[in-house]
């Protein structure tokens, strides 16, 4: 087994190999741009590591996390042209950078060489990971949906919520382990058991998400803190705030999250008010605590020994802990 560091390092070694920039360039450029943007890299790295923590190399394992990287980054392009936003990690989006019908094409085209890095495994292996990305595709689509539709609904729940995250962030977390576990092999039990570890520590680091874009510190968090709060969405802190309040206090966070302030500073610091006076900051933590111990519990079931438990352990309580 290696650190995280170690496993970030091989895939970006193996990113930096494989992404090349061929004609037509307008087509290819865009895709080089966005993937050397940086990130996490979360989800590649979990593919390394699982495929080692059921006994293969995490070498087999490289085509299937560069796969979920390049479908990340795909999704990511093509929100960015949904939200018309102008900035994706401090640079400028692609369809910015280029134009719209650029993001489209090249992300189609990004889409497309995820499905053909799978063409680099035999028969059964090949099949099963097709299958899972497939389904993770069309879930992480019906997710984004229902992100664009809560956009204009005043009445979103948090089990509406909770499914909007699992499919749109959650379900391609658990989807990179179970890749790992799929190239190594590993029984069907355990690779069940190993995509929920994934899927309900995804919702655990969305929620985290959530929070730390209210509450992060500026200098460590990489985003605007607030930026939710500006674009009023309907995150878990609100939806909370919202259970938690009184009708007079419901009717003022609904009336914060429909103004568009040219200075917002107030309306963020009215809206965390709210957050921590009705408790919603509280059982924002408590509901990434209890997704954590969700995900460790699905532990039980992966066959692996205890010393790999820990290390997987380990890594959730570094996500739920993080600041950026």
């Amino acid at each position: 087994m290696h650190t995280i560091s170690e496993y970030q390092g091989y895939f970006l070694e193996y990113l930096t190999k494989k992404t090349t920039t061929k004609e037509p360039k307008n087509l290819y450029e865009p895709i080089t741009y966005i993937l050397s943007l940086g990130g996490k890299r979360l989800r590649p790295t979990l593919a390394l590591m699982t495929s080692e923590i059921f006994g293969s190399s995490y070498k087999k394992a490289l085509d299937a996390a560069l796969a979920i990287e390049v479908f990340h980054n795909f999704s990511l392009i093509h929100d960015d042209i949904m939200d018309d936003a102008p900035l994706r990690r401090g640079k400028e989006t692609v369809h910015e950078k280029w134009d719209v019908n650029t993001g489209i094409l090249s992300g189609d085209a990004m889409l497309i060489n995820a499905y053909q890095l799978f063409e680099n495994y035999d028969g059964k292996i090949f099949k099963e990971l097709a299958k899972l990305f497939t389904k993770t595709a069309i879930e992480v689509c019906e997710g984004q949906q229902y992100d664009i539709d809560f956009e204009t609904r005043d009445d979103v729940t948090i089990p509406e919520y909770i499914k909007m995250i699992e499919y749109k962030t959650a379900v391609l977390v658990g989807a990179a382990m179970k890749m790992g576990a799929i190239v190594a092999d590993a029984s069907e039990e355990s690779q069940s058991s190993i995509y929920d570890f994934g899927r309900l520590l995804g919702l655990a680091f969305q929620l985290q998400d959530d929070y730390l874009d209210a509450f992060g510190d500026p200098k460590t968090f990489g985003k605007q803190v607030g930026g939710d709060i500006i674009e009023n969405k309907k995150t878990f802190l609100y939806l909370k705030a919202l259970e938690f309040s009184s009708k007079d206090e419901q009717k003022q966070l609904r009336g914060l999250f429909s103004l568009n302030p040219e200075d917002p500073s107030e309306k963020i610091s009215t809206v965390k008010s709210f957050f921590e006076t009705t408790g919603a900051k509280d059982a924002t933590r408590a509901e990434i605590k209890m997704y954590t111990q969700k995900a460790f519990s699905a532990l039980d079931n992966v066959t692996i020994s205890e010393e790999k438990k820990k290390l997987l352990k380990y890594f959730g309580e570094n996500l739920m802990n993080r600041s950026v």
